[in-house]
C-alpha cells in the first residue's frame, strides 16, 4: 500500500471514530483495519500505530487547531474535515519525516475527495496558519 492509500485509511478511521464515544475508538480501529482484508503486516502495524498516537496527542492537537482557526472550533468543524485537519496537524507537529508542505498537500487532496465543497480551501487556511 503506498503512503498515500495509507494516509487516506487512516483517515477514514479518523472519521468513523468521530460518530462513536470515547471508549470505543480502538475497538473500531482493529475492526476497521481487519475489515481491509489482506493487508500487509507492516502496513497494518503502521496504520495502527498511527492512529493510536493521533489519539494520544488529541488534545494537543485539537487545542493548535482552536488556537488557529479563527471562530471555528473542533466541535462546530465538519467532521470530515476535522479527521483531515486533525492527520495533517499530527504529521506537521510529530512526523519529521514528512515535510509541511506535504502534509498539507496531502490534506488538502484528501478534503478535495471527501470535504465539502469548500473544504479544501477551509483545510488548506487552518493549515497555512499552523506552518
Amino acid at each position: 500500500m503506498s503512503r498515500r492509500e495509507i494516509r487516506e485509511q487512516i483517515f477514514k478511521i479518523l472519521f468513523q471514530t468521530e460518530f462513536y464515544g470515547d471508549q470505543e475508538w480502538e475497538d473500531h480501529l482493529y475492526l476497521f483495519v481487519e475489515g481491509l482484508g489482506e493487508l500487509d503486516e507492516k502496513d497494518s502495524d503502521y496504520i495502527i500505530s498511527k492512529v493510536k498516537d493521533i489519539y494520544q496527542h488529541l488534545d494537543e492537537i485539537d487545542e493548535l487547531i482552536n488556537t488557529n482557526a479563527d471562530r471555528w472550533k473542533t466541535g462546530r468543524m465538519a467532521k470530515a474535515e476535522l479527521a483531515i485537519i486533525r492527520l495533517a496537524v499530527y504529521e506537521m507537529k510529530y512526523e519529521e519525516e514528512i515535510p509541511v508542505s506535504v502534509a498539507i498537500n496531502e490534506a488538502v487532496e484528501l478534503a478535495k475527495v471527501y470535504g465539502t465543497d469548500h473544504g479544501a480551501g477551509f483545510v488548506n487556511g487552518i493549515l497555512a496558519k499552523l506552518a
